[in-house]
């Protein structure tokens, strides 16, 4: 009489199905409060925008009235009317453009220059140049305001543009952001376009620039967002009203005993609308920074 044994054979395909699905739900499980708590952040970020965007459609009566509502019931434009017509838009929008627009290209440019000789380049009076671009970072800006202003005004350059934009170009924030990329750089990648016959400028515009293109578009979001919104500098530098820029002229509106809520609301958010469309067309740029892009091994 024969015996035969059933021999179980395990299935590799299936016990490795199965961990992953295990593994992916344990995954899921452990994400589930990091990710609430996310969005419990980004809602409250949200809520006062949301408000202050929506209260801009308000007639004057609902902005104060008890119980505050967060809709408006009278959906109305006449905020955005009014300030249309007590503000010269065209004129500050334009000056705000031309001061945040020309800073930000010669800062951009100017940080990666410099950034660039700190890093790949070795001379001692860079070094102690380097030091003094990143001691200016230990200074309040409030300090400065004063011998600037009195440098402005003896170089002939009070009450232009002009000198608004010249003196904010440098940042040593700009500079050390560039140089602590260029360090990243092998000094290889240098040497090799040298042997290639590639000149200095060309290293620089043609292979260096380009890589950091990442931590161009983020320091030039961050700079022109800082110009836009840039209210103290532009006040001591300006005084003629056709020279002012867009948040001195919103300062107009508050007055030393009443403030025109409705029309300072609407014209607030027209001021925003710019950096909104600007960080939307250049966020994939900056979420998607590849430093090693163009280098191998």
């Amino acid at each position: 009489m024969v015996t035969t044994y059933a021999i179980t054979v395990p299935d590799e395909k299936k016990r490795e199905s199965f961990e992953r699905r295990r593994r992916s739900k344990n995954l899921r499980r452990r994400a589930v409060v990091p990710t609430t708590m996310l969005w419990v952040l980004a809602l409250l970020m949200l809520f006062p925008l949301a408000w202050f965007l929506l209260s801009s459609f308000k007639p004057g009566s609902e902005l104060f009235s008890y119980p505050l509502s967060f809709f408006p019931k009278e959906w109305t434009l006449g905020g955005y009317e009014a300030a249309l017509e007590r503000i010269d838009f065209a004129r500050y929008f334009l000056n705000t453009a031309i001061v945040a627009t020309v800073s930000t290209v010669l800062t951009v440019f100017l940080c990666a220059t410099t950034g660039y000789a700190l890093a790949k380049y070795k001379n001692p009076w860079l070094s102690v140049l380097g030091l003094f671009i990143l001691s200016m970072t230990m200074l309040p800006g409030e300090v400065i305001l004063n011998p600037m202003f009195v440098v402005i005004r003896d170089l002939g350059l009070y009450n232009q543009l002009a000198g608004v934009i010249i003196p904010s170009i440098v940042t040593p924030t700009g500079v050390f952001m560039f140089r602590q990329f260029f360090i990243t750089i092998p000094d290889e990648l240098m040497q090799a376009a040298r042997i290639d016959g590639a000149s200095e400028y060309g290293i620089f515009f043609r292979i260096m620039l380009p890589l950091a293109r990442p931590i161009a578009l983020t320091l030039a979001i961050m700079s022109f967002q800082w110009r836009w919104n840039d209210y103290i500098f532009p006040l001591i530098i300006l005084g003629d009203p056709e020279q002012f820029t867009l948040q001195i002229a919103l300062r107009a509106l508050v007055g030393a005993e009443n403030i025109e809520w409705t029309i300072l609301l609407a014209a607030s958010v027209l001021s925003m609308i710019p950096l909104v469309a600007l960080y939307l067309v250049f966020q994939k740029y900056v979420t998607s920074s590849n430093i090693n892009a163009g280098l191998k091994d």
